[in-house]
């Protein structure tokens, strides 16, 4: 079907009415309002998702002014509830993020200097650091003929036996709050 060149010569369909609403296309023409509610749509699509995704990660932020290991189980409560999408853990991520959690290591800290000032060591002489379960004997071995080699350009292993300790004065002193 050809349409005329003068607009006012198409006939228009005898039951229809003189004046058309504006959401009515006429043919061959662009759908406005479509392609607006188009536009609306996917905005408001993506909008919905940004506030989805704020709204998830808002214990998180809450949490990052406290202690790192709060800030990171919270942000894991918070993953945990996006992907499996079981609300309560959102909901203990945003209370762990309110509650402050008490520092048990300053006080440990400050009982651990002070047993070494009974004992008669220097501040941070105590710290011994314990043998890794996971590492064999060999290892050890290994790791302390590496050391040794270094410091004297000599390899001697030493023989085979119980996990080698390091010395009181070989210890790094670790800086403590002493009462």
């Amino acid at each position: 079907m050809t349409t005329p060149a003068d607009p006012a010569a198409v006939v228009a369909h005898p039951v229809a009415i003189e004046h058309l609403p504006m959401f009515i296309t006429p043919p061959g023409e662009t759908d406005v309002l479509m392609v607006v509610l188009a536009f609306i749509l996917a905005g408001s699509v993506l909008g919905f998702g940004v506030f989805y995704f704020r709204l998830h990660s808002l214990p998180e932020h809450l949490a990052h002014k406290s202690k790192k290991i709060q800030a990171e189980l919270v942000a894991l409560l918070c993953l945990i509830s996006l992907f499996t999408h079981m609300h309560i853990f959102w909901i203990i991520g945003l209370v762990l993020a309110f509650v402050e959690l008490p520092d048990f290591s300053g006080p440990l800290n400050r009982i651990a200097g002070s047993a070494e000032k009974v004992a008669g060591l220097k501040p941070g002489e105590g710290y011994v650091e314990l043998p890794d379960p996971a590492k064999t004997i060999e290892d050890y071995i290994e790791q302390e003929a590496a050391k040794e080699s270094k410091e004297s350009e000599v390899a001697v292993k030493p023989a085979e036996g119980p996990v080698p300790l390091p010395a009181r004065a070989e210890t790094k002193a670790r800086g403590r709050a002493h009462a």
